[in-house]
């Protein structure tokens, strides 16, 4: 277990240096005002309205960097900071999130797959680690009857939350790409405008891709530990 923890450990201090930088660089764009004069809000039903979406609502969630499109009710969810802002970051986010209701209404099929495995994402996430362990105290790693069995099947379970970690890459990086293309097309910013939105979304992406990184190296550990490599004494 020991090695798990330098695991876990490890990636959980790249993840902080990632979001640490992601922050900052957010707080840094926020200083840069539009030159439009436009809100998160109004980017984002302008990007809407631009790509024929009339029946998508945008609306203000509390908390920072709490922004998301929710597919279900079909609504742009824009943090407070974002929804009200008028700088490059807020336009930047605003239109990534935009950019996911524009796969959604031109059925992009990552993102239709990642919408499949959300349901047994939620329930393989909180199960998996438990029946590995359980079927590792229960001799799994022995390759002892029931235990084995038991602790396959959570790795199975982790395996389909590891696959929705890579799969959401290409969702994000997509939904970035459309947005970008938007304001530059749409004229929406100058030049320094876009230079910072796409380095907010550059580093918004790369907490995505530690994250997938993470889970892929936890299920190596764990299928290690189950398949008889080397344990801690």
């Amino acid at each position: 277990m020991l090695g798990y923890y330098i695991l876990i450990g490890l990636i959980a201090l790249v993840s902080f240096a990632v979001s640490s930088k992601l922050k900052s660089k957010f707080e840094e764009y926020s200083h840069l005002q539009l030159r439009n004069g436009m809100s998160g809000a109004e980017i984002a039903t302008q990007m809407l309205h631009d790509h024929g979406i009339y029946d998508v609502k945008v609306i203000s969630t509390p908390g920072q960097l709490t922004d998301h499109y929710n597919p279900t009710d079909k609504t742009v969810n824009l943090s407070e900071g974002v929804y009200n802002q008028r700088n490059a970051a807020a336009a930047a986010v605003a239109a990534h999130e935009c950019g996911h209701a524009v796969q959604h209404a031109t059925a992009y099929n990552m993102l239709q797959l990642r919408s499949q495995l959300v349901p047994i994402v939620n329930v393989a996430s909180g199960m998996s680690q438990w029946l590995i362990i359980g079927g590792l105290i229960l001799g799994a790693a022995a390759g002892l009857g029931l235990g084995y069995y038991i602790a396959v099947a959570g790795l199975l379970l982790m395996a389909i939350a590891t696959a929705f970690s890579f799969i959401t890459l290409p969702v994000e990086y997509d939904a970035s790409n459309r947005a970008l293309a938007w304001l530059k097309n749409k004229n929406m910013v100058s030049q320094q405008e876009y230079a910072g939105a796409e380095d907010a979304l550059k580093w918004a992406a790369r907490t995505y891709v530690v994250a997938a990184i993470g889970a892929l190296a936890s299920l190596l550990y764990w299928a290690m530990q189950v398949f008889g490599g080397s344990r801690d004494e």
